[in-house]
């Protein structure tokens, strides 16, 4: 059976040949013979193959790419079998629809409101919450310049054992640190809680005056004289950039050119990527809080590893103008914090239209806003674990909640629509695949050398049935409200449908190689992150796991 699934068959392989562009007739003809009596692609035919992409391989490289187009045609074959249909437009627009009206609020009663404490250490003012920082700056108990120092100390002290830092940003912080301490500031807002807050920023923002490297060696010394306009908001809200943070090369995985950045709780162990250093500088209290970037799973997979909160918002919600683009239709921006109240005030300052990217829209989101529990209906996908021994959902139904158990759709290929990233990035960073640049990106250049094979007609075939799987996820969130992940499957199809997703940590376990933090997600509707912010704010309510600190920290 797995000989005759990798086999090509000769209408199969036509069909390709002709879309790709390679040769005359003869050609076509001479090769389907060749490759519909063997099981898989060879390196011959790839050799014979090569010049319709225009890029010469050495034999290594030959050899790498016939297996991996062995995998690409399994994928393109998954997805021909799917019956899309004549009535399918793709997915081709840059914007979504929320699908439901939006969300009834009302604002927080700021009777829930506690005021900050005068602190016994700098540790625990650096893992205070940005109510918390901010209230006593406010009260200039703690002048920014202070907190400033606080976290640009720790960034130096734990960035030789985590590798965190790409490049620190001392001059620019400690410069509007001072100007905010001025008497004469009137820049204090009364409650703005991202003022005079440090944080760090994905190596992936540009920022004029310092490097913006994408974790590659290629670029580490490439200064973009364009601010990001994330970074641009955070600088109108007063809050201060530390530190450029580690991504993994060109935003796969936790090694950059400095070397793989550590998991707080275990350095043993990668932090997970791409948003790296993001999630593990917030781990250790090293900056207030930090922004990320996730395509497939570089917000949410870090913050799982990490044991820290990762809002990743709606595609679209959040203007990517100035970043490093890997899939325009994919790539999204988010807050990496220690709470989910924290992302909610980040999240406010960073949302809505701005810059060059058109894919920005503006939809209704403010906070602290609280929403009615009793109205909910919660999904949820039935597993081993009994649901009265879900921490998680015993929490949301004490608040209120009904409790719907759900399916995502089964029917939809889900995997081999990773063509889609994989064509878009291929794209995007063609120049390198053209002039063999290799050295310290990972495991992207076999990635390139093979998506330039896709044809143009499977890149649209899968952008199509995303469309449908679009519209089977409106079809399950008409159900529910939200509902609580368990993984697997459900990280590719949200990002593919750019729904909201927020994931924080839900316990600890501990062996040989220490603490392993463990997390469960909410996914919302559409535009619908107010939501899933007040379910994982609910939950630390009733939980101490997202206070906890890293032994890497206590213990110094």
């Amino acid at each position: 059976m797995e000989k005759n699934r990798n086999a090509l068959n000769r209408r199969q392989l036509m069909g390709w040949l002709s879309a790709t562009g390679i040769g005359t007739a003869a050609f076509h003809r001479a090769l389907t013979v060749q490759a519909s009596s063997a099981p898989e692609v060879t390196v011959e035919m790839v050799k014979q193959a090569e010049w319709v992409s225009g890029i010469e391989l050495s034999e290594d490289q030959r050899a790498q790419t016939a297996a991996g187009l062995t995998r690409t045609l399994n994928d393109l074959n998954a997805l021909r079998s799917y019956d899309v249909g004549y009535d399918t437009w793709p997915a081709l627009k840059l914007y979504l629809q929320p699908g439901q009206a939006p969300r009834k609020t009302k604002p927080e009663s700021q009777s829930t409101y506690r005021p900050a404490e005068a602190v016994n250490s700098d540790e625990d003012l650096a893992f205070l919450s940005l109510r918390q920082q901010h209230d006593l700056i406010r009260r200039r108990e703690v002048s920014v310049t202070k907190l400033t120092e606080v976290y640009l100390g720790r960034l130096k002290k734990y960035d030789p054992q985590l590798k965190f830092v790409v490049n620190l940003t001392e001059r620019l912080a400690m410069e509007k640190a001072q100007q905010l301490d001025d008497p004469r500031s009137h820049r204090l807002r009364a409650f703005s809680p991202l003022t005079g807050i440090p944080y760090g920023a994905k190596d992936l923002m540009a920022y004029p005056g310092y490097p913006t490297t994408w974790g590659a060696p290629q670029f580490k010394d490439r200064v973009i004289d364009h601010k990001a306009y994330v970074l641009e908001k955070l600088d109108a809200y007063d809050a201060v950039l530390v530190a450029k943070l580690s991504l993994g090369a060109l935003a796969m995985g936790d090694k950059w050119y400095g070397g793989p950045t550590r998991n707080p709780w275990n350095p043993e162990q990668g932090s997970s990527g791409s948003s790296a250093g993001s999630a593990s500088a917030t781990a250790a209290g090293c900056v207030g809080f930090s922004i990320g970037s996730e395509t497939l799973g570089s917000i949410i997979s870090p913050s799982i590893r990490c044991g820290v909160t990762g809002l990743r918002p709606t595609f679209g919600r959040v203007s990517r103008d100035g970043c490093m683009a890997l899939s325009w239709s994919m790539d999204k921006l988010g807050p990496i914090c220690r709470s989910a109240d924290d992302c909610g005030f980040v999240f406010d300052a960073i949302q809505g239209r701005g810059g060059s990217d058109p894919s920005v829209v503006d939809q209704p989101f403010r906070w602290p806003e609280v929403v009615d529990f009793k109205k909910l209906k919660v999904g949820y996908i039935e597993g081993d674990t009994d649901v009265k021994e879900r921490e998680e959902l015993q929490i949301l139904k004490e608040r209120g909640v009904k409790l719907v158990p759900m399916e995502l759709p089964q029917d939809i290929p889900t995997w081999p629509l990773a063509t889609i990233l994989f064509a878009e990035a291929a794209s995007q960073f063609d120049p390198l695949t053209r002039e063999g640049i290799e050295e310290g990106l990972n495991s992207w250049p076999a990635i390139f050398r093979r998506a330039e094979y896709v044809p143009a007609v499977e890149y649209i075939r899968a952008l199509r049935i995303r469309r449908r799987l679009q519209e089977k996820m409106q079809e399950v969130m008409r159900q529910v409200d939200f509902f609580v992940s368990s993984g697997g499957d459900e990280l590719l199809i949200t990002n593919m449908t750019g729904h909201p997703s927020v994931a924080m940590p839900s316990g600890f376990t501990e062996n040989e190689e220490g603490h392993e933090p463990q997390s469960i997600q909410f996914v919302g509707r559409l535009f619908d992150e107010v939501t899933i912010l007040n379910a994982a704010r609910a939950f630390q309510q009733e939980t101490d796991y997202h206070l906890r600190r890293p032994p890497l920290v206590s213990e110094t």
